[in-house]
Formats: C-alpha cells, sequence, structure tokens
C-alpha cells in the first residue's frame, strides 16, 4: 500500500513481465472476450484492495467533474471502478497491439500527415507521451513503414524482457523500448543519433522523475498545481528537434492517436531558464487537461498527483 509521501514509482508493476507473457498466451489462444473473464476479477480485486490507488483515482475524476458536468462524472465508487474497468480494457488493447491484432483500419489519425512530413526530412522527433489512453497502439504507427522506427524510453526495470516479448509477437516491429533512470551524456548521444536518423523518440511527461532530487516544474493542472518533470522538455532542447504532443485515445471503438505539432525547436535561455522551463510545461499540461477532458476515465495515474511539495 501506498502512503502519501511515496512516489508513483514505489508502486511496483502490476503488469510485471510473467503477468503480460500469460495475458499474451490468453488473448492470442481465446481472444478478448475469454481474456476479459480472467482480468474483470482480477482488476475487480485490485479496485477493492488498492485503497490509496482508489482514493486517487476519485479525487481526479471530482476535479473533472468540477471542470466539465458534462462528463457525468461525480467521483464516487461507481466512477471510480468504472475507471478501473477502463484501465483493464487498455490492458487488453496493449495485448491486441502488442500481437499485432490492431490493424491500420482499427486506428484513425489526427496530424499524422505532419510527424510523416517530419520524418521524411531525414530528421526525427520527439514525441511527448503520457499515461492517458494506450501508447501501445503507436506500434501499428511502426509497423505500417518500414522507415518508422519508434522509440519509448520507459522507467520499468523489465524493458529488455518486454523487447524480448514485442520480438516474439513480431520480429520485424519497429518499435524499440530503453530503459532509463536519468538521462546522462552517453544517453543523450544516442537518442541524438536517433533523430538524426530520422527516428522517433517517445518519451511520457506526466510523471515526475524517479532520481533523488528530481527536476520539476508546477503547472496548474484540472484545477490545481501538480508537479511535472522538466527532463523531456529539457532533452528536446538539446537534440534540437521539432517536438510533438501524442495523445492516443479509445473513442467509439476505436483508437484514435493524436499528433500536435507543440514545438518546432524548444529553447530555453540561461537568463530566464526555469521561467521558459516553467511556461512550456503549464502550455504542456494545459494539452493534457484538453484530452483528459475529453477521455477522463482514460488517464491512468492512480497515485496522488497533485502532492506538491516543496522542491
Amino acid at each position: 500500500m501506498m502512503n502519501k509521501s511515496s512516489h508513483w514509482s514505489a508502486m511496483g508493476e502490476w503488469s510485471v513481465i510473467w503477468g503480460m507473457r500469460f495475458l499474451l498466451r490468453v488473448y492470442l489462444l481465446f481472444g478478448r472476450t475469454v481474456l476479459q473473464c480472467f482480468l474483470y476479477p482480477v482488476v475487480s480485486y485490485y479496485w477493492l484492495a488498492n485503497k490509496p490507488g482508489r482514493a486517487a483515482s476519485r479525487a481526479y475524476l471530482k476535479r473533472v467533474a468540477a471542470l466539465s458536468p458534462a462528463s457525468g462524472l461525480h467521483g464516487n465508487l461507481r466512477d471510480s471502478y468504472r475507471h478501473f474497468i477502463s484501465f483493464a480494457n487498455a490492458i487488453i488493447d496493449k495485448l491486441a497491439a502488442w500481437s499485432g491484432a490492431l490493424s491500420l483500419s482499427d486506428v484513425d489519425y489526427h496530424g499524422r500527415d505532419s510527424l510523416l512530413a517530419q520524418i521524411r526530412t531525414g530528421k526525427g522527433a520527439i514525441l511527448l507521451g503520457s499515461h492517458l489512453g494506450n501508447l501501445e497502439v503507436c506500434r501499428v504507427l511502426a509497423d505500417m513503414d518500414e522507415a518508422v522506427r519508434i522509440n519509448v524510453l520507459v522507467h520499468t526495470k523489465h524493458a529488455e524482457k518486454f523487447n524480448d516479448l514485442l520480438k516474439q509477437t513480431n520480429r520485424n516491429s519497429g518499435l524499440n523500448l530503453i530503459q532509463v533512470t536519468e538521462v546522462s551524456a552517453a544517453t543523450s548521444m544516442m537518442l541524438s543519433d536517433k533523430i538524426d536518423n530520422g527516428e522517433l523518440v517517445v518519451i511520457t511527461a506526466d510523471r515526475t522523475p524517479v532520481s533523488p532530487n528530481p527536476r520539476v516544474s508546477r503547472a496548474k493542472f484540472l484545477g490545481a498545481d501538480a508537479l511535472f518533470p522538466q527532463g523531456p522538455f529539457i532533452l528536446a532542447s538539446l537534440l534540437k528537434c521539432p517536438v510533438y504532443a501524442l495523445f492516443c485515445l479509445k473513442q467509439n471503438g476505436k483508437q484514435v492517436i493524436y499528433f500536435e505539432r507543440f514545438s518546432d525547436l524548444l529553447t530555453f535561455p540561461r537568463k530566464n531558464r526555469e521561467q521558459a522551463l516553467q511556461q512550456t510545461v503549464q502550455r504542456y499540461a494545459e494539452r493534457l487537461e484538453h484530452y483528459c477532458l475529453m477521455e477522463p476515465l482514460q488517464w491512468f495515474n492512480f497515485f496522488d498527483f497533485w502532492q506538491v511539495n516543496e522542491q
């Protein structure tokens, strides 16, 4: 169980590699309906046992309800349970993406032409992802064209094993997971090479770093201050490449990927560096809020996101 001072990374990973391997096998053998028979009881138990996660879910949904009465949400226990069930369905969609069951016809895009035009210049881009929706659906983008290679920076220790699992389902996949705790000079050089080769680098921008002294900025998000990482934006400025905000939502039974041109080139002058960073982070928080309000049950951060400590 989490206490209020715990960092999100201390929660552990519910979807550990052995569990995902088992679920993937069930999905491949028996399909979505049978897998739901496994997942719903598990997620129901997880909802009942995880009191901090349940409380965090309700706190988030109450913020949504205050800002968007039309959502029909109230932040009660029923809404929280629906939130967790949405998480279960997202896991099934994740497995569908990994197995190759999703095709281009299952996905709609907004802003894809702009991104592909960028790739054709020979220069890649940074994609700012989040825990809203299902980033794994981007595998379809990686598989649609041999010229598109996607590198996803993750904080999981299981990155290499997840890569092995991905390759088992599709050896030609252009998706690569890269485990990072913090971005070192060597990491920056490696990513710079990938950008120069026309590849895409995805990094989530809605969780604070796991390092002991994280670089964060406060931003107004869903009506209150929250901490967002500076790292993704600093990395983008170092790589000197275009930046896109990336959101993948399930809408009307289809996966919809939104690519928003966030910046042609991020720069943070030394004279007003912190102010410029804060303004950039705030702009990202506003875009995240916009998409959260579109599909609020698809934001999967089950911890106290608005816990703001003095840095």
